[in-house]
């Protein structure tokens, strides 16, 4: 997820400047985009080698959640999915708002309820599915 012009900044500072519930909004929900950046910020992707061969037009200048769904849906439908259904087993490894997708699709989380939801960093989360990858039960690894 990117988070637009709040990109490289102190949270402190943000919550100071702007209040916790706002900084909140940005951070957690589900359809509310942090403030932009400028095409022309020295912070935006188009400016960082690693996404030189993707469209510009193709690179957000900030998202919400709702549009990391987008980007990881097609992930799980397309790579991870097939690999469970052929009996494989997948260790995703990601950001945690891209773990917070797949929790929101997997779980059928609500818009409002996904704000509350919170994924502990480097604390591994194990999904058991049935043969329809629903979920049975999942957990973290202590």
């Amino acid at each position: 997820r990117h988070y637009g012009a709040l990109t490289g900044l102190n949270k402190a500072e943000t919550a100071a400047q702007y209040g916790d519930q706002q900084v909140h909004i940005w951070r957690r929900s589900y359809d509310v985009r942090p403030p932009l950046l400028e095409a022309d910020d020295e912070r935006n992707p188009k400016n960082d080698r690693r996404y030189e061969k993707l469209q510009p037009s193709d690179i957000p200048l900030g998202e919400c959640l709702k549009d990391n769904v987008e980007r990881v849906l097609p992930l799980w439908n397309e790579s991870i999915a097939p690999a469970l259904k052929a009996g494989k087993r997948v260790l995703l490894v990601a950001h945690g708002n891209s773990i917070r997708s797949l929790i929101k699709y997997l779980d059928q989380v609500s818009d409002e309820d996904i704000m509350e939801i919170n994924v502990p960093n480097g604390i591994p989360l194990v999904y058991e599915l049935d043969d329809n990858l629903k979920p049975i039960q999942h957990f973290y690894l202590d």
